[in-house]
C-alpha cells in the first residue's frame, strides 16, 4: 500500500501514537485502506515520520487491541476484516436548558452546578488514594442498607451542629438524589395519601409523582410558603416545602408560618410535612433559621438533605431522616432496598465531613458565593433602570423582573440573541392560574465566573433596554 501519511500536530496536548492510531482506524473505518491490506513496517513508517518506532509500536498495539488490525509474525501488520460496520448520523439530544444555537451563548446564567475550580480536588485525590485500601474488605460488600454507618453518624453530627435537625444516625437513610427518597416514601405511605406540591416549585416533583401513580397538588405559596386556606382546600395530608429556600421564588419561610404547618400536621395522624433543606448552607444576611424538624416534638417532619450544591451534584449523595415511628415501618416493609451509593464515594466523604474538610470547604463557598452574589446584585442596581430583584438573601440563584414591557419569551430570547442564558420562571408553576402577571426571571450565579458577571449584566442591559 502507499504509506500512511497522517496530518501530525507536535504542538497538540493529544499524544503522537493517539493521533497515528485515530488516522489508520478512520482510514480503516472509511473503507480506504481495504481488508488484508499490509501496514507499512515500523522502520520504514518511522523514517517516513520522523517519529520513533515505539510511538508507532503503540498506535498498532491499540489497533491490535481493538481489532482493526492483526500481527503475523514475521510477516507484518495486516487489516483484518471487519462485518456490518455501520455509519450512523445520529442528531444530537438536547439536554434540559439547552439550544440549537447554545454555541453562541457566552454566559450562562445556569441554576444547576456549582463553581467548579474552586472544588477541592487534591483533597478529594488524596482520600481517595487513601480510601483505595486493598485490606479493607468492606469496599467489596454489600454494606448497611441504610448506608455507611460512619457516614450516617458523620450526617447526624453535622445536621445537629449546623441545621439544629435532631436525630441519631439509625433514622438517617442514605440513597442517591432526592428523587429516589420521595420514590421510598410514596412506597411507606398508604397509596391513598395525597400530597401537596409548592406552585411554583421544583418541576420534577409532579413528574415523579405521576410516574408512581401518586395523588397530588399543586398548592399555591405566597412569601411565606404554603397557605393554610390553599392546603386545607386541596385535601392534602403530605406536604412537600422548601422553607429555608424555596425554589425558585427563593424565599425564606419566617417561623410564624412554619409553626402553623406543625400545627396543621399535628392536628391528624396521616399528616406529614416533608422538609427538603434545599440551598440550607448558603444564607448571606443574618442567621440561619434552624431547621423545621428540630421545631418537631410529634414525629411529624421527614427532612431531606443533598450535597449537589455543597460539593457537587455529580457525587450523587443525598439522604432523609426519619421520624422513628416510620424509620421502624421502613425497617418492616422496605428493609429490602439497598443504598445505591458506592462504598468507595461513601468512604471518602465520610473521611471527608470527619476530618473536617467539608466544614472549611463549606466556608470557602459561602465566601465565593456570597461575592458572586453580592457582584450580580450591584450590577443590576448600578443599571438604575427598576429592576426588582427577588430572593437574593440565600441560595444560587436570584428572580428579577424588568419592567420594559417584554414578555417572559422575549426577555429570554432577547438575551439569547445577545450571548446571555437565561431562564424563566414559567415552567415551575403547575398550576398557570396562579402564575405571576410580570414575566420573572431567574438568575443563577454558582457556575458563570466572577469576573464575567458585570461584562454579562451589561450586555443583559443592551438585550432589554
Amino acid at each position: 500500500m502507499d504509506m500512511i501519511t497522517p496530518r501530525l500536530n507536535f504542538s497538540d496536548k493529544e499524544p503522537i501514537y493517539h493521533q497515528l492510531y485515530s488516522h489508520i482506524k478512520k482510514e480503516i473505518q472509511s473503507g480506504r485502506i481495504l481488508y488484508d491490506t499490509k501496514l507499512p513496517s515500523k522502520r520504514k513508517l518511522s523514517v517516513y515520520l520522523n517519529i520513533s518506532q515505539n510511538t508507532i509500536q503503540s498506535a498498532y498495539d491499540q489497533l491490535i487491541e481493538e481489532g482493526y488490525i492483526t500481527s503475523i509474525e514475521k510477516r507484518g501488520f495486516f487489516v483484518c476484516k471487519i462485518d456490518f460496520l455501520q455509519h450512523l448520523k445520529v442528531n444530537p439530544v438536547l439536554s434540559e436548558g439547552e439550544h440549537p444555537d447554545s454555541g453562541k451563548i457566552q454566559f450562562d446564567f445556569s441554576y444547576h452546578g456549582i463553581d467548579i475550580p474552586s472544588f477541592p480536588f487534591t483533597i478529594w485525590r488524596r482520600l481517595m488514594k487513601e480510601t483505595m485500601n486493598e485490606y479493607d474488605n468492606e469496599l467489596l460488600m454489600p454494606g448497611d442498607s441504610l448506608g455507611y454507618m460512619r457516614l450516617r453518624s458523620a450526617i447526624a453530627a453535622y445536621l445537629h451542629q449546623s441545621r439544629g435537625v435532631n436525630c441519631t444516625s439509625n433514622q438517617i437513610i442514605i440513597s442517591s438524589g432526592t428523587e429516589m427518597l420521595f420514590q421510598t416514601l410514596i412506597q411507606l405511605f398508604d397509596k391513598q395519601s395525597i400530597y401537596g406540591i409548592e406552585n411554583p416549585g421544583y418541576e420534577k416533583l409532579n413528574q415523579l409523582f405521576l410516574g408512581n401513580r401518586a395523588d397530588y397538588r399543586a398548592i399555591r405559596i405566597d412569601r411565606s410558603g404554603m397557605q393554610l386556606t390553599e392546603i386545607m382546600r386541596s385535601n392534602a395530608n403530605i406536604l412537600c416545602i422548601t422553607p429555608a429556600h424555596q425554589f425558585p421564588s427563593g424565599q425564606i419561610m419566617p417561623i410564624s408560618r412554619r409553626m402553623e404547618l406543625l400545627n396543621w400536621a399535628n392536628e391528624a395522624e396521616n399528616r406529614y410535612l416533608i422538609e427538603d433543606d434545599y440551598d440550607s448552607e448558603f444564607k448571606y444576611s443574618g442567621r440561619p433559621i434552624p431547621a423545621l424538624q428540630g421545631l418537631d416534638h410529634n414525629e411529624k417532619v421527614i427532612y431531606m438533605g443533598s450535597l449537589s450544591k455543597s460539593i457537587s451534584p455529580t457525587l450523587r449523595v443525598s439522604y432523609m431522616v426519619l421520624p422513628l415511628h416510620l424509620m421502624r415501618k421502613y425497617n418492616e416493609m422496605l428493609s429490602y432496598i439497598l443504598c445505591p451509593v458506592p462504598m468507595l464515594e461513601q468512604k471518602v466523604l465520610c473521611s471527608f465531613i470527619e476530618n473536617g474538610n467539608f466544614e472549611k470547604h463549606l466556608n470557602k463557598m459561602r465566601t465565593i458565593y456570597k461575592k458572586k452574589r453580592d457582584i450580580l446584585v450591584k450590577s443590576i442596581h448600578e443599571l438604575d433602570v427598576g429592576i426588582e430583584i427577588l430572593g437574593a438573601e440565600a441560595g444560587l440563584h436570584l428572580l428579577v423582573r424588568v419592567p420594559n414591557g417584554m414578555s417572559e419569551e422575549e426577555l429570554i430570547s432577547s438575551a439569547s440573541d445577545m450571548g446571555i442564558q437565561t431562564y424563566g420562571i414559567s415552567k415551575y408553576y403547575l398550576d398557570k392560574t396562579y402564575q405571576e402577571v410580570a414575566p420573572t426571571l431567574l438568575l443563577g450565579f454558582a457556575t458563570i465566573p466572577e469576573e464575567s458577571i458585570t461584562v454579562a449584566v451589561s450586555l443583559l442591559k443592551k438585550a432589554w433596554l
